[in-house]
C-alpha cells in the first residue's frame, strides 16, 4: 500500500447504542453467549437495523442480515420506515436462496421488529432458533455493528446525505453486492472475501 500510495480508511470512533426494547414483547435467550464462531456455512446468522441519511433530515432504514461464518451479507432490505416486514422480508428471501436447514440460529437486538408476530411464523416454518442479545449489552451483536462502522466509513456518502432513496439503494447494492462480499479481504477469513471463504468451505467438503 506504501507503495502504491494508498492509505486505509480509518473509520471514526464508534459508540455502539442500544435499541429501545419497552416494547413488552417476550424476548429470547443469547444462544451465541459464549459460544465457538460457527464451522460452517448457515450454522448462525445476526441481524440489525440502521439509520442512512437521505437529503432533507429524512433518513432511511437498512436491515442486513450476515452469516457468521464467513461474514458474508446474505440478504438485506432499505425502506423509508422500521416496520416488521424490514427484518422479515429479507429473512425469507435469503431462508429460501440458501435452503438454511432446521435449528440454524438467528440473532439480533431485542428489536420490536424481531418479535412481532409474523416473524414468529417464519422463525416457525422454517424450524429455526431465535436468539438475542442481553439488554444493554451492545457488544453482543458485535459483528453487525462493525459492518456498520465499516459500511459508513467505505461508503462513499454524499454530504447531507443521498438524494432519493432509490440512489442509496443503488449504492448500497454497489457496495454490498459488488464489493463487501465478492471483494474486500478479511484478514478473519484467512485474506479471502466472504463469497470466496464460503466457497473453499464447499470445495473441502465436497
Amino acid at each position: 500500500m506504501r507503495k502504491e500510495g494508498l492509505r486505509a480508511i480509518q473509520p471514526p470512533r464508534f459508540i455502539p447504542r442500544t435499541t429501545d426494547s419497552k416494547h413488552g414483547k417476550r424476548v429470547c435467550p443469547n444462544l451465541l453467549l459464549n459460544q465457538s464462531k460457527p464451522d460452517r456455512p448457515n450454522a448462525a446468522w445476526t441481524s440489525d437495523i440502521t439509520y442512512m441519511p437521505l437529503k432533507g433530515g429524512k433518513w432511511a432504514y437498512l436491515c442486513t442480515w450476515m452469516d457468521l461464518y464467513s461474514r458474508q451479507i446474505v440478504s438485506w432490505q432499505l425502506a423509508d420506515n422500521m416496520q416488521e416486514s424490514l427484518v422479515r422480508e429479507p429473512l425469507s428471501r435469503a431462508l429460501l436462496k440458501r435452503r438454511a436447514k432446521p435449528g440454524m440460529i438467528v440473532h439480533s437486538d431485542r428489536g420490536g421488529q424481531y418479535l412481532s408476530r409474523e416473524m414468529k411464523k417464519v422463525i416457525k416454518t422454517f424450524k429455526l432458533r431465535q436468539s438475542m442479545s442481553r439488554a444493554d449489552d451492545p457488544y453482543d451483536n458485535a459483528w453487525a455493528e462493525s459492518f456498520w462502522s465499516r459500511l459508513k466509513a467505505e461508503l462513499d456518502m454524499p454530504r447531507g446525505g443521498y438524494e432519493s432513496i432509490e440512489r442509496l439503494k443503488s449504492a448500497l447494492f454497489e457496495y454490498i453486492e459488488g464489493y463487501y462480499n465478492t471483494r474486500r479481504l478479511h484478514s478473519s477469513l484467512n485474506y479471502l472475501n466472504p463469497a470466496a471463504f464460503e466457497a473453499e468451505y464447499y470445495r473441502q467438503t465436497g
